[in-house]
């Protein structure tokens, strides 16, 4: 039988490709980068995913894990038991539950610009919006309830800031006595 074409061409060496960043690629690709430090220090190299997976308590296939039932008649019901796994590892299921049940800090902060344009608007009308939507720094033309939007965001995102704005304007308001 004749050889291929492919076989009898002399092979030469691609000096256009990097070996190193191919080999580097093809690494990565098959060990992928695993973000959550519980599981990546629980992981096995030598065991499978679905192996890696089922040790420490999580489902690798979560239509196995939980299956959708079938409607079968009343009077036919044959008790299936899905297969137990053997969870070798369930210090990584608890450490990844107490992480989920910590409080979600809230981190969303307003401009500095946008403080400022809170705390003048205050400053000069306390809470009139239709003066704060007629005041010549509203550049943006914002309507009166954006005006209340953007108040209310500020009021949520820096709360103790905002207390000691209002007391200090209140403080301000006072007449001083002599």
């Amino acid at each position: 039988m004749p050889k291929t074409k492919q076989s009898q061409r002399r092979k030469t060496f691609d000096y256009s490709k990097n070996r190193k960043k191919l080999k580097k690629k093809a690494l990565k690709k098959y060990n992928p980068r695993i973000e959550n430090d519980e599981i990546r220090n629980a992981w096995d190299k030598n065991k499978s995913m679905a192996r890696n997976l089922q040790e420490m308590g999580l489902a690798f296939d979560p239509n196995k894990s939980l299956p959708i039932q079938k409607q079968r008649l009343v009077g036919k019901q044959s008790a299936r038991k899905a297969p137990v796994a053997m969870v070798t590892k369930p210090y990584v299921l608890s450490q990844l539950e107490e992480e989920a049940n910590l409080p979600e800090k809230d981190t969303k902060t307003l401009s500095s610009d946008l403080i400022e344009y809170v705390q003048h608007m205050m400053r000069e009308h306390k809470d009139d919006y239709k003066a704060m939507a007629r005041d010549e720094k509203n550049y943006y033309q914002d309507t009166p309830k954006q005006i209340k939007r953007k108040i209310n965001e500020y009021k949520r995102c820096h709360g103790d800031h905002f207390s000691a704005f209002v007391s200090s304007l209140s403080k301000a308001a006072e007449p001083m006595e002599q």
